[in-house]
């Protein structure tokens, strides 16, 4: 009798352990560079919401070095989770961000910026998520072309201030996709003036301006393209700081979320607007990918290119961020 009592409270224990085991819900990491960033936290806003529906954990970290990225991966496996989104803050972290999930048998999809080797060749093999880049750049040329054509400006007197960061592969494309749809609109490519910045930021942006801006002093009007809306708000100071005033200068940004304190001024700057792209697209997708493929076996295609963007100004900003939860 005793030993029966034995096997039938081990057998009540492996159904406990087993039923335990079932509720403990499937855990999934999404990694992110620069958590203080509002598109990062729409990221992991939408995340959550994915999880919430699918019945998933997401542990958000932040991973604003290469030690604190393969740390976080190390942190990921002992937790239990099967794999993990990661915004890398260095895409030459590639090679040794697939090496580290391998050994611990982890899933990867990258979003927003593309994995490369140490030599900088693209990784095609890692799942990759993120905004259509060269489309996106292309968007914020034809947009600039538009409003200098509603301003009535002389193209004669007007300069193109495109600051670059080529070394970046995403803002590579989005530039040159902003300066190929300048030129395809009929601007002279003459008059498009790239300065490379050395930090992709506004003190950085401003600096580049300024270097720019005293080359050409007799260009009366500026049109201001960059990688993000940092990059443009830079080139915008710079136009302000050497006597331009608003009506001459159009700056149009890449993020959005970026451009919000700006674009709430009550007086119009060279800042015209932004073009928003989908924070709350990557971040819900890229989780929902990540989770088909652990639980269902359904490997994501190679690359999924999020072409959703809304040139917002100051007459619809609240009303656009409104709408993907952003305000």
């Amino acid at each position: 009798m005793l030993k029966m009592t034995h096997v039938l409270a081990a057998v009540g224990l492996a159904a406990v352990m087993s039923h335990s085991a079932m509720a403990e819900p499937m855990k999934l990491g999404f990694l992110v560079k620069q958590p203080e960033e509002p598109w990062f936290q729409t990221e992991w806003k939408f995340a959550d919401k994915a999880g919430k529906e699918r019945g998933f954990e997401v542990i958000k970290i932040a991973v604003p070095d290469g030690e604190k990225t393969l740390n976080a991966i190390d942190s990921l496996a002992a937790s239990g989770a099967k794999g993990f989104v990661i915004c890398t803050p260095d895409p030459k972290l590639g090679s040794a961000i697939i090496a580290k999930a391998k050994s611990y048998d982890l899933k990867v999809i990258a979003v927003d910026d593309q994995f490369v080797t140490a030599k900088g060749k693209p990784m095609d093999s890692v799942p990759l998520v993120m905004m259509a880049a060269t489309k996106i750049g292309e968007r914020q040329g034809q947009e600039l072309y538009k409003e200098m054509q509603k301003r009535g400006w002389d193209v004669k007197e007007t300069g193109v201030m495109a600051i670059t960061a080529d070394e970046l592969d995403t803002a590579r494309r989005r530039t040159s996709g902003s300066m190929d749809a300048l030129r395809a609109a009929g601007f002279p490519a003459a008059q498009i003036y790239k300065v490379p910045t050395k930090s992709n930021d506004i003190p950085g942006a401003f600096d580049a301006g300024n270097s720019l801006l005293v080359q050409h002093p007799a260009v009366k009007h500026w049109l201001i393209l960059g990688m993000n809306d940092n990059t443009v708000l830079g080139g915008v100071r710079a136009t302000e700081g050497q006597g331009f005033k608003a009506p001459d200068v159009i700056g149009i940004g890449i993020n959005g979320v970026d451009a919000v304190s700006e674009l709430s001024k009550g007086h119009a700057t060279g800042f015209y607007g932004s073009l928003l792209p989908s924070p709350d697209v990557h971040g819900y997708k890229s989780i929902q990918m990540l989770y088909n493929w652990v639980s269902q076996g359904a490997e994501p295609p190679k690359f999924t290119e999020v072409t959703d963007v809304v040139l917002i100004t100051r007459d619809n900003f609240t009303t656009e961020l409104a709408k993907k939860g952003l305000k």
